[in-house]
């Protein structure tokens, strides 16, 4: 029995020494038989990649969530869908032209290779292609899924999924190409580092377009002035967020592209990871209590929505000099989107711009605010030897990420203002009056989400035919009556 224990200790010796010498010497132990030894600092950063990758996939629930939640019962069904449909629809297109005209080699405004992925090299970035791939993908979801929010409970379905297919297979990758795919913004100087601009700004600036032609839903706005609609869960809402932000722990640190090696600004890769996700905690926590805290001092109440577009906004901000600025820098500028957001929610009721969610203050205001900042508090960002005016920088930065600013929102002003108005004579890009006031869920998907509240128990067929069917002249009269009000 002695003997037995003495040769499982040295067996078990054995296998930890055998371990120890794989982890540290990998090279001597794989060496023989001729085989080729593993690139270990790429499988590294590929898991690294596909695993960022998810978390900012899995942001797309998080939209669908919170989206949900911010609008009333009777459209639940047609938001959750156009953000899963969304990102279906992006994902083929991307596939298509997104990732040719975004990172394929070209000239300055779009590349002209990688179409439907052929020809593409083996690596990008340090990185097997297809892992870069597929990350880029859950970027360029996020970006018609920001639009989709801004115009909600009035949009047409059709409509909705023509404009994802060229937001994802057009707009978003000509923008990301001329700041991230070797184009003229990323030339100049101009400086983004996981998506205010490229993701968030895109996404908010066709949105605000959208909301514009759509006009403000129906009782919305009134003489006696804004007619709030709740959303009919803070559940759903709170939810979603909390997911938002998990996801963003993929979207800013995950664009190192790397967890092993030297970033191009002399960090190494972990040391930027750690610095990144503390500066995107620190922004989305501030942002959360500012925007919060100035609410109460308006209504005397502490409602959770502030809260929640606060984080939101303050995470916005942070993406794009997240990886070169400092902590305390972080908190200052997830605070200023704190009040962005609450002061930008309020300009747009006062212009009467109906954005359901909130999505242009968090998204467009505080994504713009998030790429200016870095001319102001950047130190050295991208190596490209300049830093922000407050650390002795003067304003070139500055200058430069301005108009990065104004060329991108010029840009998706003029598309998306074409394709809106294209869809609008084509499709119309709003629903009836009568699908408004029922509900997009019954008249445009023939079902509802809660249907014990609704009693829409019929078969879809028979639910839409009613909803579409002619109006008698009471009904019409009612309806007229009814639209003045926002009812569930």
């Amino acid at each position: 029995m002695m003997k037995k224990r003495i040769w499982l200790r040295r067996f078990y010796l054995i296998a930890l020494c055998t371990g120890l010498v794989t982890l540290v010497f990998p090279n001597v132990v794989f060496a023989q038989g001729g085989q080729d030894t593993p690139d270990y600092g790429m499988a590294i950063n590929t898991m690294w990649v596909l695993l960022t990758g998810a978390l900012v996939f899995f942001m797309q629930s998080g939209f669908a969530f919170l989206e949900a939640g911010s609008i009333r019962s009777k459209n639940t069904i047609n938001t959750l869908l156009e953000n899963f449909i969304d990102t279906a629809v992006t994902g083929v297109v991307f596939w298509a032209t997104g990732f040719a005209l975004m990172f394929g080699l070209g000239n300055d405004l779009f590349g002209t290779e990688y179409f439907f992925l052929r020809g593409i090299p083996e690596t990008m970035y340090g990185i097997p292609t297809l892992a870069f791939f597929f990350f880029q993908f859950a970027f360029s979801a996020a970006a018609s899924t920001i639009t989709t929010g801004a115009m909600a409970e009035r949009t047409d379905f059709k409509s909705d999924l023509v404009y994802s297919i060229l937001m994802g297979g057009l707009i978003y990758p000509i923008v990301g190409h001329w700041i991230w795919g070797g184009g003229w913004l990323g030339k100049l100087g101009f400086a983004d580092f996981a998506g205010s601009t490229v993701v968030h700004s895109v996404g908010g600036w066709a949105g605000l377009v959208g909301t514009l032609i759509l006009g403000a839903r129906l009782g919305k706005y009134t003489e006696k002035g804004v007619n709030p609609v709740v959303g009919h869960s803070m559940t759903l809402a709170t939810l979603g967020t909390f997911i938002l932000w998990l996801g963003w722990y993929g979207f800013n640190p995950g664009s190192t592209l790397a967890a092993v090696g030297e970033m191009a600004w002399g960090s190494s890769a972990m040391q930027s990871i750690a610095l990144i996700t503390v500066n995107t905690t620190l922004a989305g926590c501030a942002a959360a209590c500012v925007a919060i805290f100035i609410a109460y001092l308006q209504s005397g109440s502490w409602q959770i929505p502030w809260a929640l577009n606060g984080a939101l906004a303050g995470l916005v901000a942070v993406t794009a000099p997240c990886a070169w600025i400092s902590p305390l820098d972080s908190i200052l500028i997830g605070a200023a989107a704190g009040v962005i957001v609450y002061l930008g929610v309020l300009l747009l009721d006062r212009l009467k711009i109906d954005d359901p969610v909130g999505a242009i203050p968090v998204h467009l205001f505080c994504g713009v605010w998030g790429t200016l900042s870095i001319g102001l508090f950047a130190v050295n960002p991208n190596g490209l030897g300049r830093s922000g005016l407050f650390y002795g920088g003067g304003p070139e930065l500055l200058g430069i990420q301005a108009v990065g600013v104004v060329a991108v929102g010029g840009f998706v002003l003029a598309s998306m203002s074409a394709i809106f108005f294209a869809l609008k004579l084509v499709y119309g890009l709003r629903v009836p009056r009568k699908a408004e006031i029922i509900g997009l869920d019954v008249y445009q998907h023939g079902m509802a989400n809660y249907p014990e509240a609704s009693n829409a128990f019929s078969p879809p067929a028979a639910l839409i035919g009613e909803a579409r069917a002619p109006l008698t002249r009471a009904e019409a009269q009612a309806l007229r009556q009814e639209s003045s009000a926002v009812g569930d």
